[in-house]
C-alpha cells in the first residue's frame, strides 16, 4: 500500500512506520464508531469528552493485539466521573473488522460543567488489561493517574510498565458536513519508539516537546535526536487534521513527517460492537440463590438487565434463574 492510495478512512487504524527516526506508530480515525459509542446514553460534555478519548486511545493501543484477544482500559478515580470502561475486541478473522465499546460510571450531582473533564476523575488508577483468550492468564498492568489527562496516563503507563517512549496527539467533537447531520467524529496519532530502547524511561510528565527530555535521556543520542524531532512534528499538528474527513491519514502523514520517510502498511477497520446476550446475562446470575433472584424480582414478576454498553434490556423469568432455578429456560411453566 503506497501513501498516495485512497480508501475509505473513517472507522480505520492505519499502522505506520518512520524508516529514518525508527518510530513506529497508528493514524485513528473514528466516525460511526464514535457516534454510536456516545448515542448510548445522553452524558454530559465534560462525561462525552472523557469517554471519545478513552476510545481514541483504545482504538490505537488495541491495534496490534492478535486474533480474537480483548484489550480493555479501565480509568478509576474517587471523583464524580467514578469509571470509564472501554474494550476492543481483535479481529475473528484476518481482513475481518475488530469491535470497540465503551461507556462511563458518574455522579451527575456532583460534575462541575466549567471544569477540566480529567480533574473529574480524581485520584486513582489507569489499567490496560488483554484477555488472550480461553486458558490464558489474562494480563494486567496498572499506573496512577497523573498528567493532564488521559493521553497523558497512556504515555506514563507506556514508558514505566512497557519501557517505550510513548506519544499521543488526540481530537474529537461534533461534525456537521454539507447534508449531512450532525454527529461525532475523533482522529487521534500515537507514535512510539521502537522497542530496543533503553530498559528504563522516565514519566515525562505530560504530552508535547517539553516533556521530552526525561524519555530522550534514557535513549542512545540518535534515538533520543529522532524521538524529540519526531515529537516536535507532531507537536504542529492541528485538531481538524486529527480528526478529518477532509485530510486522509496517508496525507496527513506526509504533512507531519515527510521527510522521515513514512512508510504504511493495511489498515484496520473498526465498528462498533457489544458481546451481551441473554445467555451471558443468565451465566452471570448462575451464583444467586433463589432467595437472592426474588430480591431482584421486580413487582411485575420479571428480573431485568440493562446492558451498560450497547443499552440493550433483557427481561428474564426468575423461575430460570440462579443455581437454584425451577424450570429450564425456554420451558412452559403451565406443563
Amino acid at each position: 500500500m503506497t501513501l498516495g492510495s485512497r480508501i475509505a478512512w473513517d472507522d480505520t487504524v492505519l499502522p505506520f512506520q518512520l524508516d529514518r527516526s525508527d518510530i513506529r506508530g497508528r493514524v485513528a480515525r473514528l466516525d460511526g464508531v464514535l457516534d454510536r459509542v456516545l448515542a448510548q446514553h445522553d452524558y454530559p460534555p465534560v462525561i462525552e469528552a472523557l469517554v471519545a478519548e478513552a476510545t481514541l486511545l483504545t482504538a490505537l493501543i488495541g491495534q496490534t493485539i492478535k486474533l480474537r484477544w480483548k484489550l480493555s482500559l479501565q480509568i478509576r478515580g474517587d471523583g464524580p466521573a467514578r469509571l470509564i470502561a472501554t474494550d476492543y475486541y481483535g479481529p475473528t478473522r484476518d481482513g475481518a473488522p475488530a469491535k470497540i465499546r465503551a461507556y462511563a460510571s458518574f455522579d451527575a450531582d456532583r460534575l462541575d460543567p466549567a471544569a477540566d473533564p480529567f480533574e473529574q476523575i480524581g485520584s486513582g488508577f489507569f489499567a490496560i488489561l488483554i484477555d488472550q483468550g480461553q486458558g490464558m492468564t489474562p494480563y494486567q498492568g496498572i499506573t496512577p493517574l497523573s498528567g493532564t489527562s488521559l493521553a497523558a496516563c497512556a504515555e506514563t503507563y507506556f514508558a514505566q510498565s512497557e519501557q517505550l517512549p510513548t506519544r499521543f496527539a488526540l481530537g474529537s467533537g461534533r461534525s456537521r458536513m454539507p447534508g449531512q447531520p450532525e454527529h461525532w467524529r475523533g482522529g487521534g496519532v500515537m507514535l512510539q519508539h521502537m522497542p530496543k530502547a533503553s530498559p528504563h524511561v522516565a514519566d515525562r510528565g505530560g504530552s508535547g516537546a517539553a516533556g521530552l527530555l526525561s524519555a530522550g535521556d534514557m535513549l542512545s543520542d540518535d534515538d533520543a535526536e529522532n524521538w524529540i524531532r519526531a515529537n516536535m512534528l507532531l507537536d504542529t499538528v492541528e485538531e481538524m487534521e486529527l480528526v478529518g474527513p477532509k485530510v486522509h491519514p496517508t496525507d496527513l502523514l506526509v504533512r507531519l513527517f515527510h521527510e522521515e520517510s513514512p512508510r504504511v502498511f493495511d489498515p484496520q477497520t473498526v465498528k462498533f460492537g457489544c458481546t451481551c446476550s441473554e445467555d451471558r446475562v443468565r451465566q452471570s446470575l448462575s451464583i444467586y440463590s433463589a432467595k437472592d433472584i426474588a430480591y431482584m424480582t421486580t413487582d411485575s414478576g420479571i428480573v431485568t438487565a440493562d446492558c451498560q454498553f450497547c443499552g440493550a434490556h433483557y427481561e428474564l423469568d426468575p423461575n430460570t434463574l440462579g443455581f437454584e432455578a425451577t424450570e429450564a429456560p425456554g420451558d412452559d411453566a403451565g406443563e
